[in-house]
């Protein structure tokens, strides 16, 4: 289960007291960053699969001055990404910039290649 709006002096334990009513929970993790502070998001992982349906009800609820936002956690689908199914290739960007600062020759003279540098922006 995914939790959002926590607040970041939130410990491991009272996640579980708060959503102990639930169902038995197996695992919290609060998300940290590199210096060990809370993002102020959590995952709590419970033994019964149930228990994850009941834990949605408690949506809205308050823990520490702060509405939690409690939802399922997404899975991650094996080949699929953001904003689709990746092509393959090297990902996004302007491309190598050939004729232009934006690449393609939208309107613009030929020019040769040298004069541009022959390498898109940011290289």
């Amino acid at each position: 289960v995914y939790i959002g709006n926590v607040d970041y002096a939130t410990t491991p334990e009272e996640l579980q007291v708060h959503f102990a009513e639930c169902g038995t929970v197996d695992r919290v993790t609060i998300q940290t960053d590199r210096q060990g502070n809370s993002k102020g998001f959590a995952y709590l992982q419970f033994v019964e699969p149930e228990a994850v349906e009941s834990a949605t009800l408690l949506n809205e609820s308050e823990l520490r001055a702060r509405k939690l936002k409690v939802t399922p956690k997404r899975t991650n689908v094996p080949g699929v990404h953001r904003g689709g199914v990746q092509k393959g290739g090297r990902g996004r960007g302007r491309g190598r910039g050939r004729f232009g600062a934006y690449g393609g020759m939208g309107g613009m003279v030929m020019v040769p290649v040298s004069f541009f540098g022959g390498r898109g922006r940011g290289r």
